[in-house]
C-alpha cells in the first residue's frame, strides 16, 4: 500500500509544488537557457487557472510530485485534439524519486481521462527524457511521432498517446 495520495492540490501547496517541479526539471537537466520556462514551472496559480493539477503527497503533508491535465484548446495544450486529455509539467521531488509516484500521477491522469470520456491521453516529452520514455512505454503509451515538434530551434518535444 502506497504511504501517499494523489489529489488536487490546496491553493496553500502552489509555492511548494512550483519548487517541486523545478527542482525536478533543473535536477534532471531539463530546463532549456533563457526562455522562461523555469518562472512558468514555478507558477502553480497560474497553472491551476487554466488546467486542472494533481499532487502526490505523503502521510506527513510531504508534497512529493505533481501533474497538470490540459484540455484541447486551452491556454497550456500543445498537442491534444478534440477528444484528448493532455498533460503536462509532470515532476516528482528528488528524495522522491523511485518509489512509483510519476507512475501514480500518470495512471490518475488516465483515470481522470476516463472519468471525461476522453479517447485518448497525449503528451510531449523532450526527447532527452529516456526514463519518462520508459515509464510511458511500460504503461501503455505509444509513440505519435508525427505530433512531435520543435519549441525551439535545438528542443525536440516527442509525442506520445494512451488509447483508452
Amino acid at each position: 500500500m502506497a504511504d501517499y495520495e494523489i489529489r488536487p492540490p490546496r491553493g496553500d501547496e502552489f509555492a511548494a509544488l512550483g519548487e517541486v517541479t523545478v527542482e525536478a526539471y533543473q535536477l534532471g537537466g531539463l530546463l532549456v537557457e533563457d526562455v522562461g520556462y523555469e518562472d512558468e514551472l514555478r507558477d502553480v496559480s497560474r497553472r491551476a487557472e487554466h488546467t486542472e493539477l494533481l499532487a502526490a503527497v505523503d502521510v506527513s503533508g510531504q508534497l512529493l510530485g505533481s501533474v497538470a491535465m490540459v484540455h484541447p484548446g486551452t491556454k497550456y495544450a500543445e498537442i491534444s485534439r478534440p477528444g484528448e486529455l493532455e498533460f503536462r509539467m509532470l515532476a516528482v521531488a528528488t528524495a522522491a524519486q523511485g518509489r512509483g509516484i510519476g507512475e501514480a500521477l500518470t495512471r490518475a491522469v488516465l483515470g481522470r481521462a476516463s472519468e471525461l470520456g476522453a479517447g485518448r491521453v497525449v503528451l510531449c516529452s523532450l526527447d532527452r527524457m529516456r526514463t519518462a520514455h520508459r515509464l510511458y512505454e511500460r504503461i501503455g503509451f505509444h509513440r505519435l511521432p508525427e505530433r512531435d515538434w520543435q519549441p525551439f530551434p535545438d528542443t525536440t518535444l516527442i509525442a506520445y498517446g494512451y488509447d483508452l
